[in-house]
């Protein structure tokens, strides 16, 4: 007789956000609008030390984009999330106010086409820190709209972005990643991402 192998219909991967996916990352981002509201105590505390040198810490306002994307993996949750803390941000009384909203846009725009530029399937410490870097240089666009750096001199303005690039890929970048990963190692993002091409193999074992 011949064996009668049992035939197993796979799905394809949705990957589109579900409801799930919207909640983990309102739930994140407002940690996070928490966060970047404490962070400017911080901020002020580098002012004094060098010129620019607050710029070292400026990456966490970055960081809702990059770590929800590494715990979700899914297009539009780092713009989402970086848009989302914002708002908890202005909510606390933020001494920036509404210019948030545009640093948001931007910062969580240039972090999501780094992400897209990996098709959205890379999650390494230097893919999080290239994006890290892309918020950045989004935040560069209402600096300037706003007229923050017009009366800076070149060293300085070099100066100035160059520190905020560094920041921005170890805290948005690698400290994002080292956060990510610790989440993982519980589990909890089993429930949070796409299924994979690997796992689908599994089932022809």
């Amino acid at each position: 007789m011949h064996e009668v192998k049992e035939v197993v219909q796979v799905k394809p991967v949705k990957r589109g956000l579900k409801l799930s996916d919207l909640l983990v990352t309102v739930i994140v981002s407002i940690v996070l609008g928490v966060v970047y509201h404490f962070w400017s105590s911080v901020y002020n505390l580098f002012s004094p030390l060098f010129p620019q040198a607050d710029e070292l810490v400026y990456g966490m306002w970055f960081i809702a984009a990059t770590l929800v994307f590494l715990l979700i993996r899914k297009p539009g949750v780092a713009l989402i999330a970086e848009v989302a803390a914002a708002h908890v941000e202005i909510l606390f009384g933020s001494e920036w106010g509404i210019q948030l909203l545009l640093y948001s846009v931007l910062q969580g725009l240039g972090a999501e086409l780094v992400f897209a530029a990996f098709r959205y399937r890379k999650f390494s410490g230097s893919v999080a820190a290239l994006a890290g870097v892309g918020a950045a240089i989004g935040s560069i666009i209402p600096d300037i709209y706003y007229g923050y750096v017009a009366d800076y001199e070149t060293w300085l303005l070099v100066t100035k972005y160059v520190l905020r690039g560094i920041s921005a890929a170890l805290i948005a970048g690698y400290l994002a990643y080292a956060i990510a990963k610790a989440v993982e190692a519980t589990g909890v993002t089993q429930q949070l991402r796409p299924v994979s091409d690997s796992d689908y193999a599994a089932l022809d074992d």
